[in-house]
């Protein structure tokens, strides 16, 4: 198969910066040199995005900031951005104490709106960090929710015709990932969501300011019938079927490409079950073979893949894992995480986002 991505490696003074490119889209993942100061780490990272910004000639539309130590790190970030970030400790297993991630595009107009989200001509909705204050991770996801869905609506959106992407990130997530769930699945039986969910992640993270960090993608100007929810039957059972409301990915047809939302994609069975439990390589492998049959549903494969984010539970991992994602997807923009999957027994989880042009060879 033929794909129009481009990859390419920038090395900057104190970064390397792995970049996707298709078409005026990039995607890219920054990560600096070990044994700097954090203060210097972040100085090569932005300048690494001025560079990449001027030599592409595109403006970010979100950034993601992975930290080491949020509480000594997250008061050192820029203060003022240009786009919609993320701001989460989640330490890069590389040794860096910040990675960031970056989505760019040309000619992109989002400005920050007054109920706190970011919004282009095109209807295109994005949700930085807005951090709330409840009792416990439910309470917190109904919020995010209830906010986010009175945003869409105040636009003659909804949640259930217009967001295509969620990502929830908990502390402790071993004890505060129920209360997503819950959370989640109240505000999507009050918004209608019964026959199809939104693709999303929901992994462990430390936010800066509430136990649960919330970020989203929505889109005004689609049509239900430009969005297929992709199953992957052959190898995943439906969420539902274990009580979780979301879809395993979401393909968005534009006019001249299609989006796929990989969600966070684990190595499981159709029945739901743990497949390889306690063995890191034979899980990593089934999960990359769970989201190619995903990609394949959409009529995309591996080589329409433009970042990848990668979630490990034990930080002795890593290696074995980055060595399978690089012969696998060579050049693809990745991070390898510590973040601990919702089921204990998961060892690691990734999602991705995929792009394949209207007119790319298959």
């Amino acid at each position: 198969m033929n794909s129009t991505i481009s990859h390419q490696t920038f090395t900057y003074s104190g970064a390397e910066a792995r970049t996707a490119l298709c078409g005026d889209q990039l995607h890219c993942i920054i990560t600096p040199s070990c044994g700097l100061r954090f203060e210097d780490q972040l100085a090569a990272v932005c300048e690494s995005e001025r560079h990449l910004a001027d030599y592409f000639r595109m403006s970010p539309v979100f950034k993601r900031y992975f930290l080491s130590d949020i509480v000594n790190q997250a008061s050192l970030l820029p203060e003022i951005e240009p786009c919609a970030v993320s701001v989460i400790q989640q330490p890069p297993l590389c040794g860096s104490k910040v990675v960031l991630w970056i989505v760019m595009e040309r000619g992109a107009d989002f400005q920050l709106q007054p109920d706190g989200v970011w919004e282009d001509s095109r209807g295109r909705i994005i949700q930085g960090d807005t951090p709330v204050s409840a009792p416990d991770s439910a309470a917190e996801t109904r919020e995010y929710l209830t906010r986010f869905a009175a945003a869409l609506s105040a636009r003659g959106g909804n949640l259930r015709d217009n967001c295509l992407r969620t990502w929830f990130m908990v502390h402790d997530v071993d004890h505060n990932y129920g209360g997503i769930v819950r959370g989640r699945n109240e505000i999507f039986a009050e918004e209608g969501l019964k026959d199809h969910f939104i693709a999303s992640t929901g992994i462990g993270g430390s936010p800066a300011a509430s136990l649960v960090a919330f970020n989203a993608v929505a889109d005004l100007s689609v049509k239900p019938e430009q969005i297929n929810f992709i199953k992957g039957g052959s190898h995943l059972n439906p969420t539902i079927e274990y009580g979780v409301a979301f879809e395993r990915a979401t393909a968005v047809d534009y006019p001249d490409y299609r989006k796929v939302y990989v969600s966070g994609t684990a190595s499981i069975d159709n029945k739901g079950q743990v497949v390889a439990v306690g063995d890191i390589e034979k899980q990593t492998e089934r999960m990359i073979e769970n989201i190619e049959v995903l990609l394949h549903e959409a009529d995309c494969g591996l080589e329409d893949v433009m970042n990848l984010i990668v979630y490990l539970r034990d930080i002795a991992d890593y290696e074995a894992v980055d060595s399978i994602f690089e012969y696998r997807l060579p050049g693809v923009p990745r991070v390898l995480l510590l973040a601990p999957v919702c089921r204990p027994q998961w060892l690691v989880e990734t999602e991705c986002i995929a792009i394949r042009p209207k007119d790319a060879t298959r």
